[in-house]
């Protein structure tokens, strides 16, 4: 009898597997006679105990039984033939749903540049060696004495609280604990919103140019997205549309990309303007601890009076990516809707990483690691711009933002054609750059780069610094 193993995994799995596909396709029919163990396990060049287990399993899953002194044969199955696959089959999306969410299969933007020596990859929080052991810590400990039944919907209490009294510290923002909604991160607070506001076709307001996050979420549930561009004081609120948006998505601590704060006047008539359209605002706060030139500001929703604003938090981008943990600040009257969803959607976040992270907060380790992240993240900032200023010179206009984790420097006469030239070039010599045009709904008029600096350190910053003037050399406008 001949069969092929396929290679993946324990022995005894991959002769499961061939003998099933022996049975299903017909090469096997029902009575068959499988070999003898001792005879089959010498002709693969197997151990006998790897054919017995194979055989035991096919046993309990049906596909053959066993005869006392006889042997093991195939069950007689009632198998249908398989139909030839259509391409409606493969071509046609299940749901309007899928069929938005198709485009977003290919997300290359994001893994561009992956293994290259010097990746100045944007949105990847600091790794700090230090705290994998504080971490390991907290969660041993959480493990010990936290109760292994499922938190609630809204979240482990203890971290609603711990949250309630960061942000009154480090945001002005003065909240209850049963308006926080533990969530997975931020994708999950956009998905959220989405789910308990916005039918399809219904209008929301982004930003220009937007975080790719958010654009993402809001198109395949089926939002109708209108743009308002952002200039140095943050979304140009003159420009908002006469006829009421269900939603408006801003970044105002921090707008993304560009790294503009949103100025006072501003958040002032944003406020009004959803008070008198009555439509709703979040707040995405997605890197708002980290300022180098002075304290966090207040939060947008420190300001509402109309309780319109939904605060989005999120501890991946300040902690470490891999814990996907996040909150909303929620208003009252969107309290029950939000945790209905989100209890639909996952019934509730992990509960071991929340007594973990609420007590990491309570003993004053969470803002020693802000203190730390900021103090290395200024150093590597400083590093970037002094290199950029050597090496590049006038052929870079860098946007002041003492903020964020990452730099804009627009390209001077270059052409987009041209910067794209430039960014493959420095991709073969080991430099990774991204573009700001895809962040764009209209690419602007002159190309620009986000520089991310998290990955690298202040002697990396700086070999980067020089490959890039050598690029800027090889590749002029």
């Amino acid at each position: 009898m001949f069969l092929e193993l396929d290679g993946h995994g324990p022995h005894y799995a991959q002769l499961v597997r061939a003998l099933k596909s022996s049975i299903l396709d017909g090469r096997m029919v029902a009575g068959s006679r499988l070999p003898p163990t001792r005879e089959f396990a010498l002709n693969l060049g197997l151990s006998r105990t790897t054919v017995l287990a194979a055989y035991e399993q096919l046993r309990a899953e049906g596909f053959i039984n066993g005869r006392v002194g006889s042997g093991s044969y195939v069950s007689g199955l009632q198998l249908t033939p398989s139909l030839p696959r259509t391409a409606d089959a493969t071509d046609t999306a299940a749901s309007r749903y899928a069929e938005r969410a198709r485009q977003f299969r290919d997300r290359r933007i994001a893994r561009l540049h992956y293994g290259l020596r010097y990746e100045l990859r944007y949105g990847d929080p600091l790794t700090n060696p230090a705290l994998n052991a504080a971490w390991g810590r907290e969660l041993a400990r959480a493990a010990a004495y936290s109760s292994l039944g499922i938190t609630g919907s809204w979240g482990l209490p203890a971290l609603r609280q711990q949250i309630c009294e960061y942000l009154a510290r480090r945001r002005g923002l003065l909240t209850h604990p049963d308006n926080i909604l533990i969530v997975t991160g931020t994708q999950q607070a956009y998905a959220l919103c989405a789910r308990v506001l916005l039918d399809e076709g219904d209008t929301v307001v982004m930003e220009d140019p937007r975080y790719f996050g958010a654009y993402h979420v809001l198109t395949a549930h089926g939002a109708q997205l209108h743009p308002v561009r952002c200039d140095d004081d943050g979304l140009v609120c003159a420009e908002l549309p006469e006829q009421a948006p269900k939603l408006i998505c801003v970044t105002p601590s921090h707008q993304f990309p560009t790294g503009a704060v949103l100025s006072l006047p501003r958040r002032l008539e944003l406020l009004r303007y959803a008070a008198s359209k009555q439509c709703w605002i979040i707040e995405d706060d997605y890197d708002g601890e980290f300022r180098y030139d002075a304290h966090p500001l207040a939060a947008l929703r420190s300001l509402d009076e109309g309780d319109r604003v939904i605060y989005a938090g999120t501890f991946s981008k300040t902690l470490f990516g891999t814990l996907r943990m996040g909150y909303l600040v929620m208003p009252e009257s969107l309290r029950a809707d939000l945790t209905t969803a989100k209890y639909l959607s996952d019934v509730s976040s992990p509960g071991i990483e929340q007594a973990a992270l609420a007590h990491f907060m309570e003993n004053g380790g969470f803002e020693r690691h802000l203190r730390h992240a900021r103090k290395e993240l200024q150093a590597r900032r400083e590093a970037l711009l002094a290199g950029l200023r050597r090496h590049a010179g006038d052929r870079v206009q860098i946007v002041h933002s003492p903020a964020g984790m990452h730099v804009v420097a627009w390209l001077n006469g270059y052409d987009h054609e041209r910067a794209e030239a430039l960014i493959w070039h420095a991709h073969d010599r080991g430099l990774g750059l991204y573009a700001m045009a895809p962040h764009y709904f209209v690419p602007p008029e002159r190309p620009g780069l986000l520089l991310g600096y998290c990955s690298l350190s202040v002697a990396e910053l700086r070999e980067a610094m020089q490959l890039f003037g050598e690029c800027l050399d090889a590749v002029p406008a």
